[in-house]
């Protein structure tokens, strides 16, 4: 077994303080670019939600008191003559709204009355004078009599039963006429059979000055 000799001890050394240096050496070299490469910024890139913070300011903390907070909700609300323009400007915004509905205005109708041949069935059945409009007044009756003349009650009971059997049989027919029309005008329409006769139904029950949209035709006119 051979020993190492004295000059290939101090040769051996040597190379390795050459590795260490050259490694050394590409570390600092690597080290000095990254430095070079972040010299500009210094700092990692901010995260959008981080930024729009900062640009919106410090938030304020939330009040301790209920009197701090009420005082907080006074000032954001203005004076008192704001106030008064806004809520008068609220209130016309919502006549206009009510007008343009009841005009029959389809942007401003209710999911419900919307559409072509919703408005098509409204005009049939106010067209028609229909027995059906009858039982809001005949319930108001009923109603009334039993404070007025208890012994009046029994008749008027039979008479509303009598009268609620034909409303039931003018409905059924309403809604075989609504949906016969409806299918000879827009043959392409889904909106038919039950859910149509019984919207035709509603509307017939009510009384006309109380409809909403109000009527475009009048009782007898051609539809």
């Amino acid at each position: 077994m051979k020993l190492f000799r004295r000059g290939e001890s101090s040769t051996t050394d040597e190379s390795a303080d050459q590795t260490a240096g050259s490694d050394g050496g590409s570390t600092a070299v690597s080290i000095s670019k990254a430095a070079t490469a972040t010299e500009g910024k210094g700092r990692p890139t901010p995260k959008r939600r981080d930024a729009q913070g900062k640009r919106r300011g410090p938030v304020a903390p939330a009040p301790l008191t209920a009197k701090e907070a009420r005082a907080r909700r006074k000032a954001t609300r203005g004076n008192r003559e704001e106030r008064k323009a806004a809520s008068a400007e609220r209130r016309l915004a919502a006549q206009d709204r009510r007008a343009r509905m009841l005009a029959g205005e389809d942007k401003y109708l209710l999911p419900r009355d919307q559409g072509p041949v919703r408005a098509y069935v409204r005009d049939i059945v106010d067209a028609r004078r229909n027995l059906v409009g009858l039982f809001m007044p005949m319930a108001l009756v009923l109603i009334l009599s039993m404070f007025v003349a208890p012994a009046l009650q029994t008749i008027v009971t039979l008479a509303m039963l009598v009268m609620m059997v034909f409303m039931i049989a003018e409905g059924f027919l309403l809604g075989r006429i609504v949906n016969g029309r409806v299918r000879e005008r827009f043959p392409d329409s889904t909106d038919t059979g039950y859910k149509l006769g019984w919207y035709a139904f509603v509307r017939a029950s009510q009384i006309r000055k109380m409809r909403a949209p109000k009527p475009r035709v009048g009782p007898g006119d051609a539809v």
